[in-house]
């Protein structure tokens, strides 16, 4: 996987990113979901480094990226602090404008990224998100039973991590698997690296403290943007599986409008893992959201 990439690793205000990197043109933020790494890029990596430079995290807590301790409000694993590793990522690398792409929980701290620095993301992609404070204020008994993990995540530590440390490999691919549109979907080399990296002890912890972090302290910074009028003003692109969850429960262009000022986007034949399961189709699409820059 990711031929022609760099892996490289720097320390961030004290806190290591792992990332590839690799390509020519614009530069282009690619974040990861969960329980994934940035390994979830590598069949549409070779397609986007013809247009763009690319750089792609293991966020915070996830793959080989750091995983600093915790605290009492779990602030360290907010989107917030996530999305700060990255602008500093970003700036560190001599990138002071860029596009950033963002898949599940990579998508929140996309969301995030955006609205803590508009003046540095030009344009924003979701894949297969809604914005986290409309899918917790929407749900019922059907997103809950669907995602479950949402509510089994954020209870108390270390509950959640020692049902999953029993067996990190079968949790991993049994929840993976709920979600995919089709059948070998993931290529073996990559789906070795998410359970390489899944099954640390420090992993699991800090991927729950991400999901303890979005019910307390990144409910109250988006219910702050929304109390203030604050919205996204850079162009948002979302893509959601047609045969997801998220599509069928929410409107998500709609939930996205709440949030930012210009947004469009469809919905494309699949599951949850559109750069996976149709990544000619999730390219096409973020090619012609994109462009050919510069930015």
């Amino acid at each position: 996987m990711f031929e022609g990439f760099t892996l490289e690793r720097r320390e961030i205000d004290g806190v290591a990113v792992n990332f590839r990197m690799g390509g020519e043109g614009p530069p282009v933020l690619m974040l990861h979901g969960y329980p994934q790494t940035h390994a979830m890029w590598h069949k549409i990596a070779p397609m986007m480094a013809e247009h763009y430079t690319l750089v792609m995290p293991d966020l915070r807590g996830y793959g080989d990226s750091g995983k600093p301790p915790t605290d009492a409000d779990h602030a360290p694993y907010s989107k917030r602090a996530m999305a700060g590793d990255l602008a500093g990522l970003m700036a560190d690398l001599g990138f002071d404008k860029y596009a950033v792409i963002g898949h599940d929980r990579g998508g929140r701290v996309a969301h995030r990224l955006t609205a803590d620095y508009q003046d540095r993301v030009v344009k924003l992609t979701v894949l297969d998100i809604a914005p986290t404070e409309h899918m917790y204020r929407m749900t019922d008994m059907e997103f809950a039973t669907g995602y479950y993990h949402w509510f089994f995540l954020i209870q108390p530590a270390d509950v959640p991590e020692r049902m999953i440390g029993a067996d990190p490999e079968f949790y991993m691919k049994k929840k993976m698997g709920q979600w995919k549109g089709k059948d070998a979907l993931f290529a073996d080399e990559a789906l070795a690296e998410y359970v390489r990296c899944f099954s640390m002890p420090e992993t699991i912890h800090a991927s729950c403290e991400d999901y303890r972090a979005s019910v307390g302290v990144d409910l109250d910074h988006d219910r702050a943007d929304m109390a203030a009028g604050r919205k996204l003003t850079c162009p948002v692109m979302a893509l959601w599986g047609a045969k997801g969850l998220v599509g069928r429960k929410f409107d998500v262009l709609a939930a996205w409008r709440e949030r930012a000022e210009d947004v469009s986007g469809e919905a494309i034949d699949c599951g949850h893992f559109l750069a996976e399961e149709l990544p000619d189709d999730t390219f096409a699409r973020v090619r012609a959201f994109l462009g050919d820059g510069p930015w």
